[in-house]
């Protein structure tokens, strides 16, 4: 199975059965996600060059407006998509193998962990993969060390506050936290003071 068709798979939500032709693309394609992340958390680079490797690890053009601090980290790369004007913070770890969506005008704190993949739940069946995109709508703020769980969305201008786990759908415009993170008010009830 080649990368295209691989993507193609995981685009669809097949499951890739442990040990298939599927499963075997997709390790050898993470290997070249870990050389290109071991470079890219090597040493300073300037922000045009870190666009340039994130741009080889997505093997998707990258907009000048999107900036990242490494270190960071996605186990497959080929699936992330990003929006213009993103910015993602110093150490998150991205698990994309499943589709990451991330909108305009989106801030993605620290040590943000995302993941698109599931394994079966029955131990004969346990290194099966089920992918799940996530896809995350414009101009959303995830605080630090938040975690999106396979399969959920978050719509446009939601907050997620630090140390969340996100296991549902956020609407937009809402506050949502906790663990499991539920909406605590609307964004334009928020007034600092």
């Amino acid at each position: 199975m080649n990368l295209n068709e691989l993507l193609n798979a995981l685009d669809s939500g097949e499951i890739i059965a442990g040990g298939s032709p599927g499963h075997a693309a997709m390790h050898e394609a993470s290997q070249a996600s870990l050389r290109i992340a071991g470079e890219l958390n090597t040493g300073y680079h300037p922000p045009a060059r870190v666009r340039a490797l994130l741009a080889e690890l997505t093997g998707s053009p990258i907009d000048e407006t999107v900036t990242l601090f490494p270190p960071f980290t996605a186990d497959f790369g080929r699936n992330i998509r990003l929006g213009k004007r993103v910015f993602i913070n110093s150490g998150c770890r991205f698990q994309d193998q499943g589709g990451i969506s991330i909108g305009d005008d989106c801030l993605i704190g620290h040590n943000v962990v995302i993941a698109t993949l599931q394994h079966d739940v029955a131990p004969s069946r346990r290194s099966d993969l089920i992918p799940s995109p996530v896809i995350i709508g414009r101009n959303v703020w995830l605080g630090a060390n938040v975690t999106l769980l396979p399969g959920v969305s978050i719509g446009d201008d939601s907050v997620i506050g630090a140390g969340s786990v996100v296991t549902a759908d956020v609407p937009a415009g809402v506050i949502a936290l906790g663990s499991p993170a539920r909406v605590v008010r609307a964004v334009d009830e928020y007034v600092q003071g």
